[in-house]
């Protein structure tokens, strides 16, 4: 494994080129800047290191070389950054936010994809209950199957987040301690699995692979769908598809379970306030939805299980709603967002569309009767 010569040394190393190599002015700002960048040169994060290094057993040496070669990104940090100025004035808008994801491009990606992937799919759905178009809408939206996988260092990523997390944000706490959390979980499995965590790339929040998994969720839900002997989110499509079909029926997906039904409003007057108090979280039977004015279509009323009501805004037009069910919500435990289970489900759904399509297409025509004779 590469290891970096100690900060001081490469200083003095960087001083002693020719003058036509370097500017001295612009060798001692670099310099600067990646001592101030390193966190190497930060005692709380060294700390931080020693204490893993004890509770997980992990070489201390080896732990704190690690962490000295990341870098602080203020790029990760203005991602993260809440907005402080005025509010857009912009409504948000489902119909934009879907033609983000399903487009013919993302379409056409998915259909090769299913296609390529059809086995694994079906072995999936057999193994762990989740259908083929919902494991498809998601490595769709989330990395275009593979086109974009991210660029940042999940190691830079996530040591700005454990330790630089921006300060003005109302969770700050909170999301310090999920972040640590994960860096903790990415190094331990490095050093568990004798791998680099400096050669990782991944999302500016640290998720990695085709599926884009937090550390914590690939160690948890990650599986060798392929028999390798080892667990790869980025080259390996079917261990990315076992994997994400394991995440859901961890967060309590339901096997033959409806993702969303449509609804119709009772013209009489509806208790929309009610409806939409527990926001995506199943909260209703169809009875109790019926009787507060929200009509179950396509099937609902037989619906065994509790119901949300989901809004879903379309600026200045009228609103679009659905009627979520448990596994609407298991498609927000990956992203808690209802645009983002509905865009998964619609994308999903065209694809599947797609797939058919072309197997009928490519399915054998039956012969045409033959001609009558003429007398």
């Amino acid at each position: 494994m590469t290891r970096l010569l100690p900060v001081a040394l490469v200083c003095i190393a960087a001083c002693a080129l020719p003058s036509y190599a370097q500017s001295p002015k612009n060798s001692k700002a670099r310099a600067a800047t990646a001592v101030d960048n390193s966190y190497g040169q930060r005692a709380e994060a060294l700390r931080w290191a020693d204490t893993l290094a004890q509770q997980q057993g992990i070489d201390a040496a080896w732990l704190r070389q690690q962490l000295g070669q990341a870098q602080k990104l203020e790029q990760v940090r203005r991602l993260m950054t809440p907005s402080t100025g005025p509010k857009k004035t912009t409504a948000r808008s489902w119909a934009v936010y879907r033609s983000r994801f399903i487009d013919p491009v993302r379409v056409q990606a998915g259909k090769r994809f299913w296609q390529e992937n059809a086995a694994a799919l079906e072995r999936a759905e057999q193994t762990y209950g989740v259908p083929p178009e919902i494991i498809v809408g998601i490595i769709g939206v989330e990395t275009i199957y593979g086109r974009n996988m991210g660029n940042f260092r999940v190691l830079d990523a996530l040591a700005t987040l454990a330790f630089d997390y921006p300060a003005n944000h109302p969770r700050l706490a909170e999301r310090v301690a999920y972040f640590q959390g994960e860096l903790a979980q990415f190094l331990t499995t490095a050093w568990s699995a004798r791998q680099d965590p400096t050669q990782t790339l991944g999302s500016f929040a640290g998720a990695m692979g085709l599926g884009q998994f937090m550390p914590s969720s690939l160690a948890r839900f990650g599986v060798d769908f392929d028999g390798d002997g080892k667990v790869d989110l980025y080259n390996s499509t079917v261990d990315a598809i076992g994997s994400v079909a394991n995440y859901f029926r961890g967060h309590g997906w339901q096997p033959g379970m409806a993702v969303q039904y449509g609804v119709a409003f009772n013209p009489n007057g509806t208790d929309m306030a009610t409806l939409l108090a527990p926001d995506i979280k199943p909260s209703f039977t169809a009875d109790q939805m019926l009787q507060l004015g929200a009509i179950p279509l396509d099937g609902g009323m037989r619906h065994q299980g509790p119901l949300a009501l989901v809004e879903l805004l379309n600026g200045e037009d009228a609103p679009t709603y659905v009627i979520g069910t448990q596994n609407f919500y298991a498609i927000t435990r990956y992203n808690m967002s209802s645009y983002y289970a509905m865009a998964v489900h619609d994308l999903g759904q065209e694809v599947a569309a797609a797939v058919q399509e072309a197997s009928l297409d490519s399915a054998p025509q039956a012969p045409r009767a033959a001609a009558a004779s003429a007398p």
